[in-house]
């Protein structure tokens, strides 16, 4: 009866009548108050145990005391981040804002760096801007915990249902998040996702073609066109460009094990252990540049995906740390690159020059796409 009334009530974000029952649940959750007692407070975790839990569970209570609908839930997290964009933020930059409307529901597609801290910023920009926060995609891959997927539904995250097994099951996953992204652009709601599955963890910020291809489809039986619905849906592309990547070393030992064994498996949680590196790491500088909303003639998913790249390449700001990447690639110096060395001291040299290029492709990229658009 309920999927009948709400057909997306299993990957939307929570409503305001839900926060408060979802805030109730959470602060009893054990195993939530263990994994902040270790984070929080690991000696006395270390010695107390389970003992310290009330302590948590009374903390939390009082912090949560007047968080009553996803407003003051995304008040509190807004105060949480200015602070933690303090400590590891050294400068932060938007542009692009100005020219969006406050009445205009808009689908932000950006390039995809870190898990939680693209969208986070997106999100924070926007509401600085009085233009409302986004409703976030995240795949279920990251909500392997109960306590997790009510956290990031409390903060407007809609779940992607990347473990759909069978095509059936698959199909319908993909139509849902399509019907969910029309539904609420079109109501008015800002939407963010990334521009492909997985971080670009070489740097190279490329639009997966399939997901221009979901966009549509829950309108192919509509009789819309491709080019009117598209348009309809207020794209706007993002390029975030972090100075430096709190998981680069991370990223560089994954693509050198893929490349010289063929796999790479995660250890357990190691996704959630990179989503906090990515929140707590040192970022340097970090710029997030808001694109012209696209509007034209776009017959294609191969069309779209091209003007999403072509955008995100010509935008993306360059830091000291891509240029003396790119210096260092082709043998030249560069006043960054001591820095760069010794940032990645650790690594072997394969993992090295993975971890530059990653630093490098950037650069690369806007040259290319600046020399398309001039040719």
């Amino acid at each position: 009866m309920t999927s009948k009334i709400d057909p997306f009530h299993d990957i939307r974000p929570y409503n305001d009548e839900e926060v408060r029952p979802v805030i109730d649940e959470l602060v009893t959750n054990k195993e939530l108050l263990d994994v902040l007692g270790r984070y929080k407070f690991p000696r006395l975790k270390s010695v107390l145990g389970p003992l310290i839990n009330p302590l948590i569970q009374w903390a939390l209570k009082r912090e949560f005391k007047h968080v009553t609908d996803v407003a003051s839930w995304q008040k509190m997290i807004a105060k949480y981040m200015g602070k933690m964009l303090k400590r590891t933020v050294s400068e932060l930059t938007y542009s692009g804002l100005d020219k969006l409307n406050l009445d205009t529901g808009y689908l932000f597609i950006s390039n995809h760096r870190d898990i939680t801290m693209d969208p986070a910023l997106v999100s924070y920009g926007l509401d600085q801007q009085g233009l409302g926060t986004a409703r976030v995609a995240i795949g279920d891959n990251l909500l392997q915990k109960p306590y997790v997927s009510d956290i990031m539904r409390l903060n407007k995250s809609f779940v992607v249902k990347r473990s759909a097994i069978g095509l059936r099951e698959k199909m319908k996953a993909y139509m849902d998040l399509s019907s969910y992204i029309d539904q609420s652009v079109h109501t008015g709601n800002n939407i963010w996702i990334a521009q492909r599955e997985g971080r670009a963890k070489d740097g190279i910020d490329a639009t997966d073609v399939a997901v221009m291809k979901m966009l549509y489809m829950s309108k192919k039986k509509s009789g819309q066109s491709y080019a009117d619905y598209i348009n309809s849906l207020h794209i706007v592309p993002v390029s975030i460009a972090y100075e430096f990547d709190p998981c680069d070393q991370a990223k560089a030992c994954e693509l050198e094990a893929v490349a010289s064994s063929g796999e790479y498996v995660k250890a357990q949680f190691e996704d959630m252990k990179s989503i906090v590196k990515g929140i707590v790491g040192h970022k340097g500088k970090v710029h997030v540049a808001f694109g012209e909303p696209l509007a034209g003639q776009f017959n294609t998913p191969e069309e779209i995906a091209c003007a999403i790249d072509t955008s995100i390449a010509l935008n993306y700001r360059l830091h000291g740390t891509n240029m003396a990447a790119y210096a260092m690639s082709a043998g030249q110096a560069h006043p960054a690159s001591d820095a760069l060395r010794q940032r990645f001291a650790d690594l072997t040299l394969k993992q090295q020059d993975y971890a530059l290029a990653m630093y490098a492709n950037p650069v690369m990229r806007q040259q290319q796409f600046n020399a398309a658009v001039v040719g």
